[in-house]
């Protein structure tokens, strides 16, 4: 790890691998502020840069800001010095192009965030405001040291969103849809709180699943065998060859995951004629599932909707998990029970013409998403509101 400060309680150094972090500093440190979010814990970014799938050579250059306290680890941020804007899902391409139009480099730039995955979740990992300040500093003199373009936090928890605005940084809106439970006992009772045109129609596209004999199996994380690994994979790969995309992640990352997160995964298989033909993997801790990915080996109507949403709503009310995230965009899950909600970003770009021209930017998109939210509030697939499950205007003034 390399040093670059230091002070008489802490000492603030950047990783360039979870190695050197270590598995059991890295978390306590997550216990000790709460985190359960998956896609923070070692082993899901141990797999990303130990696999190759998110790394130095694919333009995710590990560059974590870590705080010591002596020996303990007190603050976070999962940090990388990317080469590209793939695979980030709050999209700046617009940017870049505007640094390229004025012949400037937008590339390398500093991105807080977990590779592949548009979940929410912490940035600036500490149980102490003084240490979350210290991260934001360190990010500020790594910006200004190496001199490059901007830093972007992306899908911020809530309570970094003020600290980072505080800060300078520039807040981005966005919008994801996800499902709450609201103790259902079963598919039914949930069904039963939607109106009746949207009751009607996953009924419909359920019954077109069961004519063509499709079934599912539901497999934990710690029966999930190489073999069926491999065929998910082989389903992950055809999902983006179809949108005519190269896969992110590789099959190493995949048996890696397999083999440390046995307890958070979940796979669900849809089969025909005693056969595999599609595949999901959620995601889970205790309360929350996330739907990550899904595949099928030929398409079938409607098998997205059963496999990605469906099956993963039944697990929800099964295993009583409070609340389901599908994935990044799909306003078509509103008609399926999902509900909208805000995601926010933070960005600060170095040069202060370029920053002010995308605040500019930001007031205008912001304004265009709230507008968005009230379209989507109009459209509610419920009877009868689930309370508080329908964004309004944000309490925090972006």
């Amino acid at each position: 790890m390399k040093l670059i400060s230091e002070n008489q309680h802490y000492r603030t150094c950047i990783a360039s691998s979870l190695s050197d972090v270590g598995q059991l500093p890295w978390e306590n440190l997550l216990r000790a502020t709460g985190n359960k979010n998956p896609f923070l814990s070692f082993s899901f970014l141990h797999a990303l840069h130990e696999s190759g799938s998110a790394c130095t050579q694919t333009g995710w250059q590990p560059h974590f800001v870590t705080i010591w306290d002596r020996e303990i680890l007190v603050g976070a941020c999962p940090l990388y010095k990317k080469s590209h804007s793939y695979g980030e899902y709050v999209f700046d391409w617009s940017w870049a192009e505007a640094y390229q139009h004025h012949g400037l480099p937008y590339y390398p730039k500093l991105l807080a965030a977990i590779p592949f995955t548009p979940v929410t979740g912490s940035r600036l990992i500490s149980a102490v405001p003084q240490v979350r300040q210290f991260l934001i500093d360190a990010l500020r003199e790594i910006l200004t040291k190496e001199q490059l373009s901007s830093i972007h936090l992306l899908f911020l928890d809530l309570p970094e969103i003020s600290v980072l605005q505080e800060a300078g940084f520039l807040i981005r809106t966005g919008i994801q849809f996800h499902w709450h439970n609201h103790q259902y006992l079963t598919f039914d009772d949930f069904l039963d709180t939607l109106d009746h045109k949207k009751r009607k129609n996953i009924r419909a596209e359920r019954r077109k699943i069961t004519e063509q004999k499709i079934s599912f199996k539901h497999i934990p994380g710690e029966h999930i065998t190489r073999e069926k690994w491999e065929f998910f994979k082989h389903c992950y790969d055809l999902t983006y060859l179809n949108h005519h995309s190269r896969p992110y992640l590789n099959l190493d990352f995949f048996l890696q995951i397999g083999a440390t997160m046995q307890k958070q995964v979940h796979m669900i298989l849809a089969v025909k004629d005693h056969q595999n033909i599609a595949a999901t993997l959620l995601f889970h801790d205790e309360q929350h599932v996330y739907g990550r990915y899904w595949g099928c080996v030929q398409y079938y109507p409607c098998l997205h909707f059963e496999a990605a949403y469906y099956q993963g709503i039944e697990f929800c009310i099964r295993e009583k998990f409070l609340t389901f995230e599908g994935g990044a965009q799909g306003e078509h899950k509103m008609a399926r029970g999902f509900l909208p909600e805000k995601t926010y970003s933070a960005h600060f770009l170095s040069r202060k013409e370029f920053n002010h021209a995308v605040a500019a930017f930001l007031r205008r998109e912001s304004h265009d998403v709230q507008l968005y939210a009230d379209m989507l509030n109009e459209h509610n697939p419920y009877k009868k509101l689930p309370q508080n499950k329908i964004i309004t205007s944000s309490s925090l003034d972006i």
